[in-house]
């Protein structure tokens, strides 16, 4: 009970802040609206006019829930109206992008772990690799791929794993080198192989690290996949939702599809926990 009091007072304290923003962002046109009509403004019919308006600069939370109740338990999952059926989308390309980032990223920590050319060389060119916007090589990704020939989900994912690589290759090179000279000694000492010494000493010291980066990159993932929809003209997906949203107005629109993308989020993040914590303790690695 007393673990769940700060998380609700923190709760409570963005809903309070939330709703006095609605009033002050909306509050000019609610202003305009009773200029126009010569009616008299109150607070009460300011509070009441900010908290409902169709197209308000910021929705109120009960107008974002209201949607969120409307596009994903009222709707059909098929539907094109559905956040279910778009978080689908989106969820998709996460995944491939998750899983080729996370195979890319292990494959290169590897190779620059015990290859001291790679080290040397690609370390710098993967740092470098993140210094470019990607709103800048999401189109450029986009367009060669569909030259040729390769549209759909792939190129989402593609997008997606730049961005997710990059935390599983700097985790796992410091897990492959987090075991201590004398651990490595050790196994000198028993005529293990280099295989072995993986094996049996370097991934499993790594795990820790691993597990951590994983997070970062489903994270990453996600805002790849959400971005790789905003240049294609998507019809599907939460990047769609959002840059429909935008199109119309629809603020309420947006902000719903921003919930439902940290939901997600949150969701993924904590079945990788859930991953991270049965395998750390059988593995006998404390928390």
């Amino acid at each position: 009970m007393k673990s769940i009091v700060p998380v609700l007072t923190i709760v409570g304290a963005i809903f309070v802040i939330w709703y006095a923003a609605a009033v002050w962002l909306n509050a000019d046109w609610a202003y305009d609206k009773a200029t126009r009509s010569g009616e008299e403004l109150t607070f009460t019919t300011l509070v009441a006019d900010t908290w409902a308006q169709k197209k308000p600069k910021l929705p109120a939370p009960h107008q974002v829930s209201a949607e969120l109740w409307d596009t994903v338990a009222m709707k059909s999952i098929t539907s094109k109206r559905s956040l279910v059926y778009h978080t689908w989308i989106t969820f998709s390309a996460t995944a491939l992008g998750f899983m080729l980032g996370t195979l890319l990223g292990t494959l290169l920590a590897i190779g620059i772990v015990f290859n001291r050319t790679m080290d040397m060389s690609v370390m710098p060119w993967v740092i470098a690799s993140q210094t470019i916007p990607i709103l800048a090589i999401a189109p450029m990704i986009i367009v060669v791929l569909n030259a040729v020939g390769i549209s759909g989900l792939l190129p989402k994912a593609m997008i997606s794993m730049y961005l997710s690589f990059f935390p599983v290759v700097v985790g796992m090179v410091k897990g492959l080198r987090s075991p201590e000279q004398m651990q490595l000694d050790q196994m000198r000492t028993w005529h293990a192989s280099s295989s072995q010494t993986i094996w049996k000493l370097r991934l499993p010291a790594s795990m820790p690290f691993f597990f951590t980066s994983l997070k970062i990159a489903m994270a990453a993932s996600l805002v790849g996949a959400i971005v790789g929809e905003l240049p294609t003209g998507a019809v599907a997906g939460l990047g769609a939702r959002l840059l429909a949203g935008s199109y119309y107005g629809q603020t309420i629109q947006i902000w719903s599809a921003l919930i439902m993308a940290a939901a997600l989020a949150a969701v993924l993040v904590g079945i990788i926990g859930l991953i991270q914590r049965i395998t750390l303790k059988r593995m006998g690695m404390a928390q």
